[in-house]
């Protein structure tokens, strides 16, 4: 059984922050300790941590979301789910790796950008992954391409990565061109990204994803993605589609979208 840790979170006066500024403080031995809740790569280096704040204590719901709603899509459509070959974008720790795999996933490989996530993953989900890039996917060498590309992935799957900075636009892109042609997408993102009037880059390029001729919309859901510090409920949209077609550069170009 993983230890349990003795977290704190700060006071509701002292906590009107934005989501990606929220942080809790750990208590241990050598005192107190301050953590932001983006700051993955000091959370993945404490055994259950993470699965303490996110799932057990704001009772995040989002990977299982995400993972029924694509199976739900792909069934639906025709195509045998457990046969797909799904590229985990952002993968953390595994969290969502794992509820794929008890949805019988056939091949699922991780990517992220922070050696901390993989060590996590090889400590807390070994053999979960068939294989696991530690890369950015902003400045992928072609040596590295060719060899995500040659497991034929046919669906990307990223959760609770999307719209903070965590994954820019390119890696996004990015990783949607290395997913075959008619392959399958299913992410989730925070409610107010999908509001005209957020103009940053990343919210533009999602709606215009949306609705554009790259991607098929399956399905789109408003669900509690979890709750906040304050304990208010946290509204995110889950979405499913297929890919039609790769996104070329222009595309950001002519909706001008910064990247």
């Amino acid at each position: 059984m993983l230890k349990r840790h003795r977290i704190q979170f700060p006071k509701p006066e002292s906590s009107d922050l934005n989501q990606d500024e929220s942080y809790f403080y750990l208590e241990g031995s050598g005192g107190q300790r301050k953590i932001r809740f983006h700051d993955y790569d000091e959370i993945y280096q404490i055994p259950g941590l993470y699965e303490q704040i996110f799932y057990d204590r704001l009772k995040c719901t989002s990977p299982v979301k995400v993972a029924t709603i694509l199976e739900s899509a792909v069934r639906q459509s025709g195509d045998n789910f457990t046969e797909l070959r799904v590229l985990d974008l952002g993968a953390g720790n595994g969290m969502m790796g794992e509820e794929l795999k008890k949805h019988g996933i056939s091949r699922l490989i991780g990517v992220d950008i922070i050696s901390e996530a993989y060590e996590a993953t090889i400590r807390d989900r070994p053999g979960l992954y068939d294989e696991y890039y530690v890369e950015d996917f902003t400045n992928l060498d072609k040596d590295t391409e060719d060899d995500i590309a040659s497991w034929q992935c046919d669906c990307m799957v990223t959760v609770a990565a999307l719209g903070f900075g965590d994954i820019p636009i390119r890696a996004f892109i990015e990783a949607y061109n290395i997913i075959k042609p008619e392959g399958w997408v299913a992410f989730n993102i925070k409610q107010s990204f999908f509001d005209v009037s957020d103009e940053s880059g990343f919210s533009k390029m999602i709606r215009e994803l949306a609705f554009s001729e790259y991607l098929d919309v399956y399905h789109i859901e408003l669900y509690r993605h979890r709750l906040s510090i304050e304990g208010e409920p946290l509204y995110y949209f889950a979405i499913a589609g297929r890919k039609k077609a790769d996104v070329p550069d222009e595309f950001l170009i002519s909706n001008d979208i910064t990247a």
